[in-house]
């Protein structure tokens, strides 16, 4: 390898270190791709790769269209309607209160993508009704945290539109590709923390258990199921227009704009705030979401400038092993360590995985390994804003709650690892 392959590898091990100490990540990554980009002499080719990524339309359009529609169903009270419908026949069933719950969860993380957005509203309604059922908070919490990984299969994923794009398919084409392993991942999420829950003793009560009440649902909330309805709108419109109606088939960002109309609709909100909502939820998608994509495409230039990415796929050729594990373990690992698979998955997606075909896999195999095993290493992160939020509600300690999520979520990285690619 050339020197400045070397100098791409201290700079990635320094770009870790600054992912771990927790430094704003789209800072971190720019300087290290514009660094890099410099060091090979092509400082152009970083803003090129930056301003390439700013104009994608595909990208742009489904998440920002997905989070104004985020904004708006959190704005017209529907996802507490949904949380509210979902959660009221389920009181009374004791120890059996914990797998059903993260099945709630995990389904109301498609229709709510943010994991974060989808923890606050499930969770400040079933973590109070899991602990009067006597269940431990920390199993509680794990609960609700284990759902979160529901998002696999929502349209309005940036994984999902992301690798979609690169593998010249439609959404809903990639998400009925990975479904499968996606739902796998689920089952062993619900299964695995239930059995971790039982062997613990978490369905034995604690005296001492209490909420947050800060952080539980006003009492002047009066739930409607018209507005239950409207955050599965747009996922039934694509979904339908995918398969049984293609008259109906259209884009993610329509899709979330008729959804946005039903919610205005149904719950007569006011049109002019409801419009501020959306917008901003637009733009926040744009500066969360899509910042890092595109910090993540000039990281993965500044790689490609200096010749590593090269070196790597040569390598990579000769066994795809090291692709395999590389692709599991490596965002898994980064998604434990920083309390968020995002970036090291986009990052990996963005230099790697273009490549797949070079070393014995697809595109959509490998795109999708990262992103599922990311988004696992982040469920089983103490330092995750989920896991935090959760265990706030629950006032108990993120470690607790991990130490209820870890096991399943390495027995489902191993599974995709061997399954999937």
């Amino acid at each position: 390898m050339s020197i400045q392959s070397w100098v791409a590898i201290a700079v990635t091990l320094v770009t870790v270190w600054a992912l771990i100490k927790r430094y704003e990540t789209r800072l971190v990554l720019l300087a290290a791709g514009l660094f890099l980009c410099c060091i090979s002499l092509d400082p152009m080719y970083g803003l090129d790769a930056m301003g390439k990524s700013m104009t994608n339309k595909s990208l742009i359009m489904a998440i920002c269209g997905s989070m104004g529609f985020a904004f708006v169903a959190s704005y017209t009270q529907c996802d507490r309607s949904l949380v509210h419908y979902l959660a009221s026949p389920i009181r009374g069933l004791g120890i059996f209160l914990l797998p059903v719950c993260t099945t709630i969860t995990f389904f109301i993380n498609i229709a709510i993508p943010s994991a974060a957005g989808c923890a606050a509203a499930v969770g400040s309604t079933l973590i109070p009704v899991m602990l009067r059922a006597g269940i431990k908070p920390a199993a509680a919490a794990a609960a609700v945290l284990g759902g979160t990984i529901g998002s696999y299969l929502s349209p309005g994923t940036s994984h999902n539109v992301f690798v979609a794009n690169m593998a010249k398919m439609s959404e809903m084409d990639f998400i009925a590709y990975h479904s499968t392993f996606s739902l796998m991942c689920g089952a062993i999420l619900i299964v695995g923390i239930a059995l971790v829950a039982f062997i613990l003793g978490d369905h034995k009560g604690d005296k001492n258990a209490q909420v947050d009440e800060s952080k539980l649902q006003k009492m002047d909330f009066v739930p409607s199921p018209l507005k239950a309805i409207v955050p599965f709108v747009p996922i039934a419109i694509l979904v339908l227009g995918n398969t049984c109606l293609p008259a109906i088939k259209m884009g993610v960002a329509q899709a979330m704009l008729i959804g946005a109309i039903a919610a205005l609709v149904i719950a007569r909100a006011n049109p002019q705030q409801l419009t501020k909502e959306f917008f901003s939820g637009m733009g926040k998608g744009y500066a969360d979401v899509m910042g890092i994509i595109i910090a993540a495409g000039v990281f993965a230039a500044g790689l490609r400038a200096t010749g590593l990415i090269d070196a790597a796929v040569a390598a990579l050729k000769d066994s795809n092993e090291f692709a395999r594990w590389g692709g599991s373990l490596g965002p898994w690992i980064m998604g434990v360590i920083t309390g968020s698979g995002d970036a090291a998955t986009q990052a990996f997606n963005e230099a790697v995985t273009p490549h797949a075909e070079s070393f014995g896999m697809t595109i959509p195999g490998l795109g999708g390994l990262a992103f599922l095993t990311g988004a696992l290493g982040r469920t089983m992160s103490p330092l995750a804003g989920v896991t935090i939020l959760v265990s706030g509600i629950a006032m108990v300690s993120p470690i607790e709650v991990i130490k209820r999520t870890a096991v399943p979520c390495i027995v489902a990285v191993v599974a995709c690892a061997l399954l999937m690619v």
